[in-house]
């Protein structure tokens, strides 16, 4: 059976069943016009969406439902974790083509519910719409954080240095092994774990909180578009240039094989690509032990000194005596 043989009424009733009970906080959830939530004393709201497009951020025929569900939250707390914020709400947005399995339905909301819930927050409503062609999911997710603590990109200044965390170009190796048409039953470890990565984006809020809690670091953006947008993007709000070493950038293992194996520069093709949602930071000298301390307490996260905010406007990248400019990210609306 497929949502096209369904109804909306009965595929908001399949998303109220996987949902559960109403969170704390939640004084209407799914079934009304609109949610009703308490709002928090002493704290701002932070508010953002995003929309994943069929065939532009992701294909069925790569991708199982539940991956898309999932992936499709996790852009969205990339967002709040870059702002220091705690989750709060979902609101999912779906428009269905009419030849949507049921099964798959599911899979995709249980997908949504299953990252929502991981981070602390509660599916409060949304909406539903038949779709003419492709599947497309907006998930609104909204947080609070204490209005002095909120970190935005606009902080920085000369002399803070840039760390980001994890590793660096899986997510985008990953989509390059996927239009390959490689087998992923096939794959060796390294590409399968860049698949996988590309797939489902890390989850950094308790991080970015505690950056947040503990005031370590001056400005933050998460890697939606790539790392080299992400530090042109905080050098051109703070009004300053950056400077990155380029054999300090932690390249993923697997994504530098997939790249090597096609000739490609793994440094460029890491920092120039997408899809990392990894999170970069400003940290001012007399933070870094801050810093270095909410990462232990997030539960270990990585974090790698990658260079510095510099004085001018300029956002170079050297390696060894090689000094270029930092490469554009990715580009939504480039020419093909």
């Amino acid at each position: 059976m497929n949502v096209g043989e369904s109804s909306e009424t009965l595929l908001i009733q399949r998303i109220r069943d996987r949902a559960g009970a109403t969170a704390p906080g939640i004084t209407l959830g799914i079934g009304d016009d609109a949610a009703v939530v308490e709002p928090v004393r002493g704290r701002s709201d932070v508010i953002t969406t995003d929309t994943l497009v069929e065939g532009v951020h992701f294909k069925r025929e790569w991708s199982a439902a539940r991956a898309i569900g999932r992936k499709a939250v996790l852009v969205s707390l990339s967002d709040l974790s870059a702002m220091g914020a705690a989750p709060r709400t979902v609101l999912l947005s779906l428009c269905l083509p009419a030849s949507l399995l049921l099964d798959d339905f599911d899979a995709l909301i249980d997908g949504v519910i299953v990252e929502t819930h991981a981070a602390g927050a509660a599916l409060v409503g949304g909406n539903i719409s038949a779709s003419p062609g492709p599947l497309v999911v907006t998930v609104t997710a909204t947080g609070s954080v204490h209005p002095r603590r909120v970190l935005r990109r606009d902080g920085g200044s000369p002399g803070h240095s840039l760390y980001v965390t994890g590793k660096i170009g899986g997510a985008s190796a990953g989509l390059d092994v996927l239009a390959s048409g490689a087998d992923r039953r096939t794959l060796a470890a390294g590409p399968a774990a860049c698949v996988e990565r590309y797939e489902v984006p890390p989850q950094l809020v308790a991080f970015g909180r505690m950056v947040a809690g503990y005031r370590a670091a001056s400005a933050c953006m998460d890697l939606s578009d790539g790392l080299a947008d992400a530090v042109r993007q905080v050098a051109a709000a703070s009004k300053t240039g950056a400077s990155i070493e380029g054999s300090s950038v932690p390249i993923d293992e697997g994504a530098a094989t997939v790249w090597e194996a096609t000739g490609a520069d793994p440094l460029i093709r890491a920092i120039a690509g997408g899809e990392d949602y990894e999170l970069l930071f400003a940290v001012p000298p007399k933070r870094r032990r801050s810093f270095f301390a909410a990462a232990t307490k997030a539960g270990g996260i990585r974090v790698t000194r990658i260079g510095e905010l510099t004085t001018g406007s300029a956002c170079v990248i050297s390696q060894g005596e090689d000094v270029r400019p930092i490469p554009d990210g990715f580009k939504h609306f480039a020419a093909k």
